[in-house]
């Protein structure tokens, strides 16, 4: 079974989604600093770090960007039922 590392950041709106991932690319802010200080999820506390999980354990859009996408890119904003998403894949197996 697939597994594989990410990190995210979770926000309301795709505006601001938008905006941090600017700010990121242009190196104005990392991504550790930017989930502690935007992400609604709690993983925000630990710079968006998800740990180690399998296909299936996150809902569908997420998991269609982690195990698709290119690893140690920041990718979205993804829409789910929790927010917008922008998302880091750090690792798969």
């Amino acid at each position: 079974m697939a597994q594989a590392t990410a990190r995210h950041i979770l926000v309301n709106t795709e505006k601001l989604a938008k905006k941090i991932k600017k700010e990121i690319t242009n190196k104005e802010i990392n991504f550790e600093k930017a989930a502690k200080k935007f992400s609604k999820c709690p993983s925000g506390k630990k710079g968006g770090e998800l740990g180690m999980f399998k296909k299936g354990d996150m809902v569908k859009e997420f998991d269609e960007v982690v195990f698709t996408k290119d690893l140690n890119k920041v990718h979205g904003p993804i829409k789910t039922e929790f927010g917008f998403h922008l998302i880091e894949i750090t690792g798969r197996i």
